[in-house]
């Protein structure tokens, strides 16, 4: 318990993220599709630089403080979809969508993961000045540019955190995408917060509710009462909809490595909405500039409200929304079946000109 504690702490509302089981409909013809074997021109690694790290590439980024490196994994091989992943948090990990790896093989999908830097296996600088926004999008173009992709292949997901960074990635290089992917993140900071405090909040219980205030306003965040009242009250019902001790490994390990060091400045250390730099984040108004074929991910129990993610949808000019009825903010895991079958058909239907 006392590990989980430790994960707990370093987790908030903008993380993100199923080998398990989990509520939702019958496997649609795309999961299904899932255990099928590649073709062989899947695992085709000719001409690649990565075949001796097993697809592995540390990416040399520059930065106002000088130049470090990026950890990124290339899976699978496919000259027309290449999916960069990207994490939530901020300062979470790739871990989260190892789940991915029961899916997009099986569809001939090549994808990336990816951990920005700051995070787990990328350097860890210790420069506050380099967590900041417009930073992380260079550095996601650098990326971009490093692996190759282009418009006719690359669709950037985005997961939470990573869905705010792909919104601000596509307002100022949407030359370079093929599809964009906005997973359980609204387009306004201030309408989460919102939401969170007069809708997500009146749903817990008011003792409970009270303590858990009582307790941010002392800034005793650290407290072990802090996370007692909120995995139960809070976790299990708007993060991740399962016991936790069901929670995946891969979920636990990204929890576990979370650099508060910029998670903390960032997002802010209440678990109750955000008040970090990104507070008054809000690309609202601006959605409809964004041209290329884009997917919304909501789902009912998320902390995000899903009818914001579904009028979200509507202000893409080439938007489509997927509904996760099961689901939470980690609805990849809690949801997945819906999840899973709902990105492929996507990016399969962009593929093949039907979007």
């Amino acid at each position: 318990m006392r590990g989980f504690a430790l994960i707990v702490v370093a987790s908030a509302a903008l993380l993100a993220g199923c080998t398990f089981s989990a509520p939702g409909p019958e496997p649609s013809q795309a999961a299904k599709a899932a255990t099928l074997p590649a073709p062989v021109s899947y695992f085709d690694n000719s001409g690649r630089d990565d075949v001796l790290s097993g697809g592995v590439r540390m990416i040399e980024i520059d930065t106002p403080k000088g130049k470090f490196r990026v950890w990124t994994k290339r899976v699978g091989n496919n000259p027309r979809i290449k999916v960069l992943l990207l994490h939530g948090g901020p300062a979470a990990t790739h871990e989260m969508f190892e789940a991915f790896d029961s899916y997009f093989p099986g569809e001939g999908i090549e994808y990336y993961y990816y951990d920005q830097l700051g995070s787990a296996y990328s350097d860890q600088p210790k420069e506050p000045s380099l967590w900041e926004l417009d930073r992380f999008v260079d550095e996601v173009e650098q990326v971009r540019q490093a692996l190759k992709l282009d418009k006719e292949n690359f669709y950037l997901y985005g997961q939470s955190w990573g869905g705010l960074l792909g919104i601000e990635y596509a307002l100022r290089h949407q030359e370079h995408l093929k599809g964009l992917i906005v997973s359980n993140m609204m387009s306004s900071i201030p309408a989460y917060n919102e939401y969170a405090k007069t809708v997500l909040m009146p749903q817990m219980d008011p003792a409970v509710l009270k303590e858990v205030l009582a307790i941010e306003a002392r800034g005793d965040y650290a407290n072990p009462r802090y996370e007692e009242l909120l995995i139960p009250n809070f976790y299990t019902k708007h993060f991740l909809r399962m016991p936790p001790e069901q929670w995946p490994d891969p979920v636990l390990r990204g929890f576990s490595h979370i650099n508060k060091d910029i998670y903390v400045p960032m997002q802010g250390p209440s678990e109750m909405g955000a008040s970090g730099k990104l507070v008054n984040w809000d690309r609202s108004a601006d959605l409809k500039n964004i041209g290329v074929p884009t997917l919304v991910i909501g789902a009912r129990y998320d902390t995000m409200d899903p009818s914001h993610m579904e009028w979200m949808a509507k202000q893409f000019p080439r938007g489509r929304y997927l509904y996760c009825p099961e689901g939470s903010h980690l609805a990849l895991y809690d949801d997945q079946r819906t999840y899973m079958s709902g990105l492929i058909a996507f990016l399969k239907d962009v593929d093949a000109g039907k979007f």
